[in-house]
């Protein structure tokens, strides 16, 4: 396997597309790259298609997928806010590599998705994984405004039971058809880009959160869709201010403008620890009914503990984790490396330039990395996939072990 990954601040179509064609072929010659992912800034959205058109005929990949985002990351640095374009390209022997575009229509269908609204329908699964034996990694972007996310995760535990799912959704956009999505030759604005791989290649996923936990864990006893009634009897809102309180006036106060909520992903555990939790946004509180809204559906029954953004927290988790992996697989040494970060990270969160990056390289050392910052990191926890937020997410690629 070989990987490279090419940057181009070109501000013109033309001019960064040769700067990418050329980094390439210094690279790999004349081989086309099996796989390229694109992302780049929003600064190429009027002229992405020309930009897209000229890798596809000059590289010749056999899959080229990418999307938009408001930041995009090179090898050693994050470019925010920033006109740039980085592509990363793969070569893999003997790697099957199933691209795909999903879309979705609000009519009913006997294909409609399990589980979702009614009415939705999906278009686009490829019939090459309808009858798979092997369970592929899956690396998706999406469009936060067309996509039903939950409802693509319910279709990938169908129809491939247990297979993860990393990548992010596209940023940048602040409407239906603002984002861009990078689909072969196309450009696509609206659903879900991606592939599945499976064969010779062991590619590692890594999620790791940007929030620590405060005061105590608590059982949903009333809720209604998104909306937390009671905590263990007390409305939320009592619940979320003794919490408060109880770290202090002046801690209290800096931290409730961040406050998160956790929920506990798997209800079997007897113990919960950090990464055990779902982060999901405090979207407002009412103080009449005491109710507190989340960025996500809550049932009655489930956990949840008051969480944090906190800098130190999600640097100290994502050293961890990268550490970790390194340990467990010393004998397994990465090859390329895909990345993204919420785009609430970056230097706003961490108070400096290239958190998540330089972190990676001081455990990966110096290999092709590239990503974006995403409107939603998606990745598995606990075996199942989930789209979470400020968290950092990562595909780690390392050749399979020799008896795998």
């Amino acid at each position: 396997m070989q990987f490279h990954v090419a940057i181009a601040r070109e501000s013109g179509a033309d001019q960064a597309a040769q700067a990418l064609i050329t980094s390439v072929r210094e690279a790999f010659g004349r081989t086309s790259p099996d796989l390229i992912c694109l992302f780049f800034s929003p600064h190429y959205a009027s002229a992405l298609g020309e930009l897209v058109e000229t890798l596809q005929r000059e590289l010749a990949p056999r899959v080229m997928v990418g999307c938009m985002g408001e930041g995009v990351i090179g090898p050693f640095e994050e470019y925010e806010n920033a006109s740039v374009v980085t592509l990363w390209a793969a070569q893999l022997p003997g790697v099957r590599i199933v691209p795909f575009h999903l879309t979705f229509h609000e009519k009913e269908t006997q294909s409609a998705v399990p589980g979702s609204r009614p009415g939705t329908g999906l278009e686009g699964w490829p019939e090459e994984l309808e009858s798979l034996s092997d369970r592929p990694t899956f690396l998706v972007f999406a469009d936060p405004f067309s996509t039903p996310i939950e409802d693509v995760f319910e279709i990938m535990e169908e129809r491939c039971p247990g297979a993860p799912a990393i990548g992010g959704v596209a940023s940048g956009g602040t409407d239906l058809g603002e984002n861009r999505l990078v689909f072969n030759g196309t450009i696509v604005k609206e659903g879900l880009v991606g592939v599945a791989l499976w064969g010779p290649v062991w590619i590692r996923t890594l999620v790791s959160q940007g929030c620590q936990p405060i005061g105590e864990r608590y059982v949903v006893t009333k809720a209604e869709r998104n909306i937390m009634y009671e905590l263990g009897g007390v409305p939320t809102l009592e619940r979320l201010q003794e919490t408060l309180q109880h770290l202090g006036a002046e801690r209290g106060k800096q931290v409730a403008m961040a406050v998160q909520v956790g929920v506990a992903f798997d209800e079997q555990r007897e113990r919960f620890d950090r990464g055990d939790f779902l982060i999901r946004g405090l979207l407002g509180a009412d103080q009449r009914s005491g109710g507190v809204a989340i960025s996500d559906i809550v049932k009655e029954g489930q956990t949840v503990q008051f969480h944090v953004r906190d800098p130190m927290a999600a640097s100290e988790d994502f050293n961890l984790l990268l550490a970790q992996d390194r340990r467990n697989y010393p004998h397994s040494p990465l090859k390329g490396a895909l990345l993204f970060s919420c785009n609430g990270r970056g230097r706003r969160f961490f108070a400096e330039p290239n958190h998540d990056i330089t972190a990676l390289q001081r455990q990966a050392e110096g290999i092709p990395v590239a990503g974006f910052f995403a409107a939603g990191e998606i990745g598995p926890v606990g075996g199942k996939n989930f789209i979470h937020g400020y968290t950092a997410s990562v595909a780690l690629f390392a050749e399979p072990f020799p008896d795998s």
